[in-house]
Parts: C-alpha cells; sequence; structure tokens
C-alpha cells in the first residue's frame, strides 16, 4: 500500500507544479494585457487624432458586422461634399483657400468643388476656372440658393427647364446637392457656348438668360474677371479681394 500512497503524493506535487505554473503565467499575462490596454488608453487620451482614428475604425467595424445598427449613428461620410487641402495640389488649395476667405464658407467643400472643376473642365473641353468663376457671380457658393424666376443651386440651373438632365441623377431635388448642380450647371454652360460657335462669352449671355437676354449687366466682364482672378491665385501670386 506504500507504494500507491508514493505516486499519489508525487502525482499531486506534479499537479501542484502545473496548477501554480499556469496562475503564474496566466496571472503575468493579464498583467501585460492590462499594462498594454492602460498604454493603449494613456497614448489615446494623449493624442485625439489617434483617438479620433480610432473611434472611426471601430465604428466601421461595428457597422461592417451589423452590430448595434439600431444605436449606432449613420455612416455619412460617402455623401459628405467636402474634402482636406491637403488632398488637392498646391496650386488648387491654393484657389480653394482663396474662395473660402473670399465667400466665408468652408474650405473643405470648396476644395471639392475645386477638384470636381479640374474633372468637368477635361470632360467639357472648358477651363476649370471659368467654371469656378460663374459659381462665384452665381451664387458666391451658397448651394441653396434660389433666385425670384426659380434658379437654383450653386451654379443657378433653371430647374423647371432642365429637369430632363436632373433624372439621371434622381430628380429635380438633387439641384442642392452641390456636386450635381455643378455637373448639370456645367453640361448646360457647355451646350450653350457650343450652340454659339465656341464663342465663351457668347456663351455666358446665353447661360445668363439664353436668346432674351440683350443687356446682360456686366455678367460676363465679372465671370471672366473671377477666373482671372483664379488662375493668378493658381500662378501662385497675392490676389486681392476685390
Amino acid at each position: 500500500m506504500s507504494k500507491p500512497c508514493a505516486w499519489c503524493a508525487i502525482l499531486r506535487a506534479v499537479l501542484g507544479d502545473i496548477a501554480q505554473g499556469l496562475f503564474l503565467v496566466t496571472h503575468s499575462g493579464l498583467a501585460m494585457v492590462g499594462l498594454g490596454v492602460a498604454a493603449c488608453v494613456m497614448a489615446l487620451w494623449l493624442n485625439t487624432e489617434w483617438l479620433q482614428a480610432s473611434e472611426e475604425k471601430l465604428f466601421n467595424w461595428l457597422r461592417e458586422r451589423q452590430v448595434l445598427v439600431s444605436w449606432l449613428p449613420e455612416n455619412a461620410a460617402e455623401r459628405a461634399t467636402a474634402m482636406n487641402l491637403r488632398d488637392l495640389p498646391a496650386s488648387q488649395a491654393a484657389v480653394a483657400s482663396w474662395l473660402s476667405r473670399k465667400y466665408k464658407v468652408a474650405p473643405e467643400p470648396v476644395a471639392a468643388l475645386v477638384a470636381e472643376a479640374q474633372v468637368l473642365g477635361r470632360q467639357y473641353k472648358l477651363a476649370p476656372y471659368l467654371i469656378l468663376g460663374v459659381m462665384a457671380i452665381e451664387s458666391n457658393f451658397h448651394p441653396y440658393i434660389q433666385s425670384q424666376v426659380g434658379a437654383q443651386g450653386l451654379m443657378q440651373v433653371m430647374t423647371g427647364i432642365h429637369t430632363k438632365r436632373y433624372q439621371a441623377y434622381g430628380g429635380n431635388l438633387t439641384a442642392f446637392d452641390p456636386l450635381t448642380n455643378m455637373r448639370v450647371g456645367v453640361a448646360v454652360l457647355a451646350d450653350a457656348i457650343k450652340l454659339k460657335g465656341g464663342s465663351v462669352e457668347d456663351g455666358l449671355k446665353f447661360y445668363l438668360g439664353g436668346d432674351a437676354v440683350f443687356e446682360e449687366g456686366g455678367y460676363v466682364a465679372k465671370v471672366r474677371t473671377e477666373q482671372a482672378r483664379l488662375e493668378q491665385v493658381a500662378a501662385g501670386e497675392r490676389v486681392p479681394f476685390q
């Protein structure tokens, strides 16, 4: 009977050592995890940019897995008509900053319009700063403005006349979406210039009011002057607002 008792003692000792080892390893591991979490929290608390980036990644991860969908705020980033100036080439960023200060609007949405003007300019073979000049004179870069005759949005497009153009984007209400209004307005302007044999000046007059315009009140000169200022800003010149 003595041998089995000896083996029992050995087994108990081995199991005890194993249990103690597991406790020490687990305790040390949890301690390391705790220290790591504390270090991460401290780093995020000290650096607000890291904290914001971490929150965005967490929210996106939860949205992708449909966790707490009813509680999480809607992800509207894809619908935001805005971009950081640092994402633009230096010349375009300078133009966006200048327009922002002159017309007292936020630089980020203006930056998106400046970038879009480059795209539309290539597509329709128009000077990008002519497009921005039209927007400046038509609306002062306020996307929800409406004239007494029903011209709406950034480029003051006559929504009632150009309903078919808006259908491709979802209907007339998209006239108040800045990029949609810009795209429709540029298409209308390009057609007006083409109709007038390629003359930008005559095309601008037609854009203003069709063939009914006899006295345009200096509209063409204002647009052209603003275009010239923007081209100077893009070239790195210091340009006054007036």
